[in-house]
């Protein structure tokens, strides 16, 4: 794998297992995706104007040291959600969106994540 500072002009680094989970049930229930990179749609239930959600990501292949970045990548209305991860332990961590717009908004929105590995324990 490529160091982090071998940038080749036009080419993308990071993580080359991805993969996709879409949420059930609503917007607070749990997904599972045991990849270094990958897609969540969440489930199209409403979120009130102000308020958030959290729900966990089970995945094997992250630990507590690690980074996780997420952001609204697709579906939805753009710059009405704000994404962040957080709660990082080994085997998981968690996902926060918040509805920053002024209305209820049901919109099954995709999240884009990707963990970088961190300092070895």
């Amino acid at each position: 794998m490529s160091s982090l500072f071998d940038v080749t002009a036009g080419s993308l680094i990071g993580p080359t297992t991805g993969g996709t989970v879409t949420q059930a049930t609503n917007k607070g229930t749990g997904v599972t995706l045991n990849t270094q990179s990958g897609q969540i749609t969440m489930d199209d239930a409403a979120l009130a104007a102000a308020a958030e959600v959290s729900f966990t990501v089970t995945n094997s292949k992250i630990s507590a040291t690690d980074v996780v970045v997420a952001c609204h990548a697709s579906a939805g209305t753009a710059g009405s959600y704000l994404v962040n991860a957080n709660a990082i332990a080994s085997g998981s961590f968690a996902i926060t969106v918040s509805n920053v717009s002024a209305g209820s908004l049901g919109e099954a929105i995709v999240i884009n994540f990707v963990a970088l590995k961190g300092a070895s324990s």
